[in-house]
């Protein structure tokens, strides 16, 4: 038997994926099956950010955008892996091309 562990969301989660289904026009259902939560936590969330809106609005939201510095080291260290991996895929053709041609 599997233990199963209980998953535990983020407040920014919670306003977000309730943000998501209030605004897209799309149901709950379909909603909660592309975040893989049951719909009925999306009611619950929805329920308590009306009744405990001053505890969550009171955290400023977060910026996911990463500083210019940030975002060109990220640029560059993708770069040396694509680099990298085209590397990887040349050899790895020259070597099919190699087995291929062997003789019988």
């Amino acid at each position: 038997m599997t233990k199963t562990t209980k998953r535990r969301f983020t407040d920014e989660f919670k306003r977000e994926a309730v943000a998501l289904w209030e605004t897209s026009g799309r149901t709950q259902t379909e909603i909660a099956h592309e975040l893989g939560i049951v719909p009925t936590m999306l009611r619950r969330w929805q329920r308590g950010n009306e009744v405990g809106s001053q505890r969550l609005a009171a955290q400023p939201p977060t910026s996911i955008m990463a500083s210019p510095a940030d975002q060109a080291s990220e640029i560059a260290k993708l770069r040396r892996e694509l680099d990298r991996m085209r590397m990887e895929r040349d050899i790895l053709k020259k070597a099919v091309g190699i087995f291929a041609e062997m003789p019988r």
